[in-house]
């Protein structure tokens, strides 16, 4: 099982220094961040399974990066611990969106308990899947449901041919694939202003974002996953374009390069009556986009509802 990972935002060496050797003895492995701008770029390369804030020392942008991270779906749900001076002043926790505290000087064993109740309780209430982070099904079945009526795009994402991939190449370089292709989501939708991205399981994502951006995110996360994908095939595979797999009927077949398929979905569509139809028009879709060569997206267009 590994270890969790908690960053540690603190301006005061001798504090983290020390906290930092007192959580890796617990078994933590232990990022030290002593800087707010560097903070979200250290957390998208490496995502921590929970934050430590110190505001017992002036924390410039400490409260930017805090409305920044609870903002975005993907970190949203990290438990994050604040670390206070005594004062006998009652905080504003508006301005503060924790899940816990503690007051200097503090007891470690106290603090200790507070970490592992947060991790204990973010297992038990959220779905995130355990590979990609991402919101799984509750989630996602719920971020759908609010889109419904409104000028949003659904849109569903699968790699083509995976399986045959994961079998010559292995489990852990399909996760690879599925963790990588999780990151170019995610990164894709919050740099084009925000939104929704979840993971249904598997090589199946979803994202929402709005509709007038939705064809503009499909390519750029096409793009990207289309020049990374090259990294893992060697020269002459990608000079033939395939290599050699068996299909689903045990029968030796080439396999062309992964791509992915993206079905677009928009949920003021008259064709969209009720959210289970949004899979099934999601479906559809999928089927024209694996049908092109390589990477695509197929939006839905049609302008009457379904009988």
């Amino acid at each position: 099982m590994s270890q969790s990972r908690i960053a540690l935002i603190s301006t005061q060496i001798p504090l983290s220094s020390m906290l930092q050797l007192r959580l890796q003895s617990k078994g933590y492995q232990v990022m030290v961040v002593d800087k707010t701008t560097a903070a979200l770029g250290a957390f998208y390369s490496d995502p921590p399974d929970l934050i430590i804030v110190d505001f017992s020392s002036p924390c410039i942008g400490c409260h930017d990066m805090l409305f920044m991270v609870r903002s975005d779906s993907f970190f949203s749900p990290i438990p994050i611990i604040g670390i206070f001076p005594a004062s006998d002043e009652q905080e504003s926790w508006e301005d503060f969106p924790l899940d816990d505290f503690v007051t200097i000087p503090f007891n470690f064993t106290e603090l200790s308990s507070r970490i592992t109740l947060s991790l204990s309780r973010i297992k038990r209430i959220f779905d995130n899947n355990p590979l990609t982070r991402l919101p799984g099904n509750t989630s996602i079945h719920r971020a759908i449901e609010e889109s419904m009526g409104l000028p949003l795009a659904v849109c569903y994402v699968d790699i083509n041919h995976f399986k045959p991939y994961n079998d010559v190449f292995g489990f852990s370089h399909g996760d690879e694939v599925i963790r990588m292709l999780a990151r170019i989501i995610s990164n894709t939708v919050r740099e084009s202003g925000g939104g929704f991205s979840g993971h249904v399981g598997g090589d199946d994502f979803v994202f929402i974002v709005p509709r007038e951006r939705a064809e503009q995110v499909c390519t750029t996360i096409i793009n990207h996953f289309d020049q990374i994908v090259q990294t893992l095939f060697d020269e002459e595979t990608k000079q033939l374009g395939y290599y050699n797999a068996l299909n689903r009927r045990g029968e030796k077949e080439q396999m062309p390069i992964l791509a992915i398929s993206i079905a677009v979905v928009p949920m003021d569509s008259p064709t969209i009556t009720h959210a289970a139809r949004v899979a099934e028009v999601a479906a559809d879709l999928k089927k024209l986009a694996k049908g092109n060569n390589g990477s695509s997206f197929v939006v839905d267009r049609r302008t009457k509802a379904a009988e």
